[in-house]
C-alpha cells in the first residue's frame, strides 16, 4: 500500500478543524513534497519527520513522498502535525498496519531523536473529536492528563514514535491510558477581607459586585487599600462548576498555559494587567489572532490598577466586550470570536497626586485634575455598575485589633445570591443579574409605585443615560438577592443609586 490517511486537527483561534493527513509514497525521484496551505513551521516538518523516522530505527527508502493536509482552504500552523505525518508515511510503507489508525485522531510534535513533545490545544482537539464521533486519541505523554479531562473517550499518551507505532500495531502501553481527573473543590490562600482595616463601604461594594457579576471602580488616595481589596475579591468568588472549569481550561490549553500534572483549572481566574499593556495584549490579536487578557479572565476577574494611566485607546476598546461578554477580531481570512465574560475591577487615584478633593493637600491644578479624569470617558463609566470611594484609612482603624468579617462568611452570602439567580434564570442564557437586558429587566425587576417615583427622581436629578438607569436596577436586584428579598425595595434602590454618586462627584464638576 503506497497511500494512507491519518486523522489530525488544527487550532483556528479557539476553534478546532479536523484535518486529514494524506501520504503517498511511490517510486520516483526521492523528493519530499508537502501541500495544503501550510505555514513555514508546518513545511519544516518534512526534515523533522524523515530524521525522526530514521533515528527511531525504521527504514525510510529513497522514494517520492507527497503529503497533503486537507482541507486545503484551511491555513495549517504549528508543529502538531509531525506525529500524524510520520504515522501516515509509515502506514504507506507498510511499517504500520493499514487499518491500525482507523478512528484514531493523532497529534504531537517530533524531535529529531523520535521523541514526542507536547503541543498546545489538546483539550479542545479532544472535545471537538468527540463531537465528531472519535473515541480514540493518540497524544504526547505531557498532554495525556489534559486530554483525559474529556469523559467517555480513550486518550493514550506516547513519549516517542516507537511507542506510537507499538500502540497502533499491538494496542500496547495500557499503563499510559489516563483516567479523567476527579473534580473536587479547589482551595488556595487569598488575602482575607478581615485583614483590611475600615473601608466597610468598599467591602460591601465588592460583595455586591461579585454576587451579581457587576463591574466595580474604586477611587481613592494612594495607600487606601484599593489593590488589596481587589486581591481579596478573588477569595469570595463562587467556585466554578465542571462545565465552567472546562471552558476556562480550554482557553489556557490553546495558549499552552496548563499544568501538566493537574491541567483542570478549578479556580476562577484573577488577571492583573499593567498599565503599559497594548490593545492587542488586552483583547487579543496578532497576525494569527490569539486570546488576550480579557479572555484569560473569562469567568473571573480582570483587575486594572491605576486606570487613568492606561492609554485611552486601550480603555475604550473594552467598551464592546463589557457589553457583549465576548470580543470579535476580524481579519481578511476570517473572523474570530473569543469569550470575555469577566468582572472588571478597576482602581484609580482622584488626581495625579492622589489627594483631591482635599485641597489642603492636593498640589494639582484644576486643569491637571480635569485632564487626568477625562482619560475615563462617560461611555466607559456607563458600563461600570458600582463606583465607590476608598477614603484615607484613619488611625483608629489601624490601631483597632478587632478583626473584620472574614472572606469565608462573605463568600457564603455570595454563593447563596448566585444560587437564587441560577434558580430564577433557569432555562435562559442569563447567568447573573448583570446580564439582564431590556424586557428581561422589566420582567425580573418589577418596581412598586414608591420605587418608580424614586428612580424617576434619580434619573432627572443625576442626568442618567438609559444604560446607567438599567445598571442601577440590576444592582438593586443583586442587593435584594443578598438579603433574600423577592421584590426590589426602596432601600435597595437607594443603595444602588449611592454607587453612582461617586462618578457624579468627580466627573460632573
Amino acid at each position: 500500500m503506497s497511500f494512507s490517511t491519518i486523522l489530525s486537527a488544527a487550532i483556528d483561534g479557539l476553534g478546532v478543524e479536523l484535518v486529514r493527513v494524506e501520504a503517498d509514497v511511490s517510486n520516483g525521484l526521492p523528493i519530499f513534497h508537502m501541500v495544503g496551505y501550510l505555514s513555514s513551521e508546518v513545511k519544516e516538518a518534512g526534515e523533522r519527520v524523515r530524521t525522526a523516522i530514521r533515528n527511531s530505527g525504521y527504514d525510510y527508502p529513497a522514494k517520492r513522498t507527497v503529503i497533503n493536509l486537507s482541507p486545503a482552504t484551511l491555513r495549517k500552523r504549528g508543529a502538531s502535525f509531525d506525529l500524524p505525518i510520520a504515522v501516515a508515511i509509515m502506514a504507506s510503507l507498510g511499517q504500520v498496519s493499514p487499518g491500525a489508525a482507523k478512528g484514531c485522531l493523532i497529534t504531537g510534535e517530533l524531535g529529531l531523536d523520535g521523541k514526542v513533545r507536547k503541543v498546545p490545544g489538546v483539550l479542545p482537539v479532544v472535545m471537538e473529536g468527540k463531537k465528531n464521533g472519535i473515541t480514540r486519541f493518540l497524544v504526547p505523554r505531557e498532554n495525556r492528563a489534559e486530554g483525559a479531562l474529556v469523559k467517555d473517550v480513550e486518550v493514550i499518551g506516547v513519549g516517542s514514535l516507537q511507542e506510537a507505532v507499538a500502540v497502533l500495531s499491538e494496542g500496547g502501553l495500557p499503563e499510559n491510558r489516563q483516567e479523567p481527573e476527579a473534580y473536587g473543590a479547589w482551595e488556595e490562600e487569598f488575602p482575607d477581607f478581615a485583614d483590611i482595616r475600615g473601608q466597610e463601604n468598599v467591602k460591601r461594594a465588592a460583595e455586591i459586585a461579585v454576587a451579581g457579576g457587576h463591574n466595580l471602580l474604586m477611587i481613592g488616595p494612594p495607600g487606601s487599600g484599593k489593590s488589596m481589596t481587589a486581591k481579596c475579591i478573588a477569595g469570595i468568588l463562587p467556585p466554578p462548576d465542571m462545565e465552567e472549569s472546562l471552558e476556562i481550561t480550554k482557553i489556557y490549553s490553546v495558549l499552552g498555559m496548563l499544568d501538566e500534572q493537574s491541567p483542570l483549572i478549578k479556580k476562577r481566574p484573577f488577571r492583573e494587567v499593567h498599565h503599559t499593556a497594548t490593545r492587542a495584549a488586552l483583547i487579543g490579536g496578532g497576525i494569527v489572532p490569539r486570546p488576550g487578557e480579557i479572555s484569560l479572565a473569562h469567568g473571573g476577574i480582570l483587575f486594572l490598577d491605576e486606570l487613568p494611566e492606561f492609554r485611552k485607546s486601550v480603555i475604550e476598546v473594552l467598551r464592546q466586550p463589557l457589553e457583549e461578554k465576548s470580543v470579535q477580531i476580524s481579519r481578511t481570512y476570517g473572523n474570530y470570536r473569543f469569550p470575555a465574560d469577566f468582572i472588571l475591577v478597576a482602581a484609580m487615584n482622584p488626581c495625579p497626586c492622589g489627594c483631591y478633593p482635599d485641597m489642603k493637600k492636593c498640589t494639582c491644578t484644576p486643569a491637571q485634575i480635569h485632564m487626568y479624569l477625562s482619560r475615563i470617558s462617560r461611555p466607559f463609566l456607563d458600563r461600570i455598575d458600582l463606583c465607590v470611594e476608598a477614603p484615607r484609612v484613619e488611625y483608629r482603624h489601624l490601631a483597632d485589633e478587632t478583626k473584620g468579617e472574614r472572606s469565608a462568611s462573605i463568600r457564603k452570602r455570595v454563593c447563596r445570591a448566585r444560587e437564587i439567580q441560577k434558580e430564577r434564570y433557569k432555562g435562559t442564557k442569563i447567568v447573573t443579574n448583570s446580564r439582564l437586558q431590556g424586557n428581561e429587566i422589566k420582567y425580573y425587576c418589577t418596581l412598586g409605585k414608591k420605587e418608580r417615583a424614586l428612580m424617576e427622581q434619580a434619573y432627572t436629578v443625576m442626568g442618567l443615560t438609559a444604560r446607567g438607569y438599567h445598571r442601577i436596577i440590576r444592582t438593586a436586584r443583586t442587593i435584594a438577592d443578598l438579603e433574600g428579598e423577592e421584590r426590589i425595595r426602596e432601600r435597595h434602590l437607594k443603595e444602588a443609586v449611592g454607587y453612582r454618586v461617586m462618578d457624579e462627584k468627580y466627573w460632573q464638576r
